[in-house]
């Protein structure tokens, strides 16, 4: 099962070369991030074969389905098929087998669940909406003859959800249980009489508050709440018998292992300072596995991932050593195999098997064909700078390339990588789009700034209303850190990021003098409008993380970038996809007309057919080629063979 990894090996010039940082020719391109690459996004056992999904750059950024066969990959779900849903838009749990081998899945067109005999053609199990894509599935499981699943139905601006039934013989969708704006999790008990799932509303997130829920089948309406409140996130709920289960609370102010019975009893299998959860964004996510020996394989997080064995009878961990791995995803399990997605450092991310019997680890399907040689890729190093009376946590990247040196006297450029979210979480990473940056002489910083998970819920509350103040803050400490200790040019400092990482980036630029310039992707950057537009998932996150309206108008209109453009002063880069429903083309534009109004010097590029995170080959390699020819712009370098990026200046 053990397949290779290409290594690219690149000729290298004898002698170190002196050049100014920014300008190092590299053999790394903007195509080589997309073209050679397929992010593995899941996996599972379908009897003894391992399936898994894959994101398709070159193939119009479909997720296809494939299959590893007699030392091979072989693919089960045909293009143009798109096993991928839109429920909360960022959708989760896609795809699910049966027993036979066959294969169920939500297309993305059409957002219906079809049926697929490897082979042979898809047959749709759900019915036709009267509206295109109006009804939409996810988080589906086989359970006998039903698949079960989280059901979205969008009605003339509303958006219902609930959990149902779609029957495999194609006969129809019976729902089972609703009563609250989100659910998820959706779990069966042994004998089939009860239902567990985990239920939120409106203005929570999962990550701020959810409720483990039990229900009899025959009385769905009348649940029982076993754990969990608007301020305690619960998450994964699985039966261990008919009156008892596990789920994950940070109820201790950490996500924690827990045993839950029927009558309301809570125990927890142990108490430590990490996470054994993270926020859940995607449904169907999975943070640990029940084993055949009713052991559990949990992941752990303080920082970066630990693997372990927990022994819910003792509450021991025996904590499982991956050379390199520092984050760690969940498959499913057979015998004592079971399937990790991992990455690090110095090992690409893909997926995995391991045999927990002998611990060794086999790769499946890395995410890519091919990484550049090892000469070229940065040693990512965790670092803690001081903020604000508070410790910030990043990832450093020093531009790294076997052939060259910066010249004599020069600090080199770095670009802050801020993540979305905000609640998401960075470890190091084998990463080729940092070293596209490392290998030309720009380093880079990734910042796990507060609000960041993967350091109990206290960090991540940090940004509970101070959305737009701590990140920034948190961010500017990690370069001024680099540039205080003289490993970085405190004059080329950049900063990206997409999403509630591009909200970041504008927040940074239009209030402090740090940066020389920013690119955000895809990010907010007005928040009445952004509210009113955005989609029903994240329509109140901005309550918590600002303050809930209207009492709070008066921040949303401080705080939003778009109306801070008079203290900005360098260049930006705008990206954004056009079909963007969780931070529509509106928030990019707006932002552009009013640099306009100023006469700052920028650049906006708008995507056609790409939505929140480009998917085409096409889009990837002139938005990556674009924000390199922009910094060096900017920032006084010229990298060799890149397209120069045309930005708007004033007419003079």
């Amino acid at each position: 099962m053990n397949t290779a990894l290409r290594t690219r090996q690149f000729t290298r010039l004898e002698a170190v070369t002196a050049l100014a940082f920014g300008s190092w020719p590299s053999p790394i391109t903007a195509a080589d991030l997309s073209s050679a690459g397929h992010p593995v996004e899941g996996g599972r056992f379908v009897d003894s074969e391992i399936w898994w999904s894959e994101l398709r750059p070159t193939e119009e950024g479909r997720t296809a389905i494939c299959r590893y066969v007699d030392g091979g990959v072989q693919p089960i779900l045909p293009a143009p098929f798109n096993a991928r849903t839109r429920v909360h838009e960022y959708g989760g749990g896609a795809w699910t087998a049966t027993d036979n081998g066959d294969l169920v899945f939500a297309e993305f067109s059409d957002q219906r669940v079809y049926r697929l005999t490897p082979g042979g053609a898809p047959v749709p199990l759900t019915p036709k909406p009267a509206v295109a894509s109006s009804i939409r599935y996810a988080e589906l499981s086989v359970v006998g003859t039903d698949v079960i699943a989280v059901r979205e139905m969008h009605d003339a601006g509303t958006v219902s959800r609930d959990i149902v039934a779609i029957d495999l013989g194609g006969d129809g969708v019976r729902s089972l249980v609703a009563g609250s704006d989100f659910l998820a999790f959706p779990r069966l008990s042994p004998d089939g009489t009860r239902i567990a799932w985990i239920a939120w509303n409106h203005p929570q997130m999962p990550w701020d508050g959810t409720e483990l829920r039990v229900a009899s089948l025959a009385d769905p309406k009348s649940w029982t709440v076993l754990l969990g409140s608007t301020e305690e996130s619960v998450m994964q709920p699985e039966w261990i018998d008919d009156e008892s289960l596990y789920a994950i609370s940070d109820r201790s102010g950490w996500w924690n292992l827990y045993s839950v019975r029927i009558d309301g009893s809570i125990t927890p299998l142990l108490a430590l300072d990490a996470d054994f959860g993270a926020p859940l964004w995607r449904l169907g996510s999975s943070w640990y596995e029940v084993l055949s020996d009713g052991k559990l394989l949990t992941v752990r997080t303080v920082g970066t991932d630990t693997l372990a064995v927990l022994d819910p009878a003792s509450g021991t961990l025996d904590d499982i050593v991956l050379d390199g791995v520092t984050s760690v995803g969940l498959g499913g399990s057979s015998g004592s195999t079971v399937l990790i997605k991992g990455g690090g450092a110095q090992v690409t991310n893909g997926l995995f098997a391991l045999d927990l019997d002998s611990r060794e680890l086999n790769s499946v399907r890395s995410g890519f064909e091919s990484v550049p040689d090892s000469a070229y890729l940065p040693q990512g190093r965790q670092v803690t700078f001081q903020g604000p009376n508070r410790e910030v946590h990043a990832i450093a990247y020093a531009p790294s390339n076997p052939s060259y040196e910066g010249l004599d006297g020069e600090l080199p450029p770095y670009v802050a990588f801020v993540h979305g979210g905000p609640t998401a979480h960075v470890a190091p990473a084998l990463n080729p789009l940092f070293a596209y940056f490392t290998s030309r002489g720009i380093g880079v910083v990734d910042v796990n700034y507060g609000g960041s998970s993967g350091y109990g819920r206290e960090y991540r509350n940090r940004l509970r209303g101070q959305w737009g103040v701590v990140d920034v803050e948190d961010t500017i400490a990690a370069v001024q850190g680099l540039a205080d200790n003289g490993l970085a040019d405190p004059d080329r400092l950049a900063i990206e990021g997409g999403s509630a990482g591009g909200w970041t980036v504008l927040a940074a630029l239009t209030s402090s003098d740090v940066f020389a310039c920013g690119a955000s992707y895809f990010g907010v950057a007005e928040l009445e409008l952004f509210v009113a537009e955005t989609h029903d998932f994240e329509s109140r996150y901005i309550d918590g993380l600002i303050g809930p309206l209207p009492e709070a108008i008066d921040l949303y209109r401080t705080r939003a970038p778009v109306n801070n453009v008079a203290g900005l002063s360098c260049p930006v880069l705008l990206l954004q996809g056009l079909d963007d429903p969780i931070v529509p083309p509106s928030q990019a534009e707006r932002f552009r007309d009013a640099m306009v109004q100023k006469g700052i010097p920028h650049a906006y590029l708008a995507y056609k057919g790409e939505s929140h995170g480009f998917r085409k080959l096409e889009t990837q390699v002139n938005a990556r080629e674009s924000e390199l020819s922009f910094y060096g712009q900017v920032m006084g370098f010229t990298p060799p063979g890149i397209p120069e990026l045309q930005l708007w200046r004033p007419a003079r």
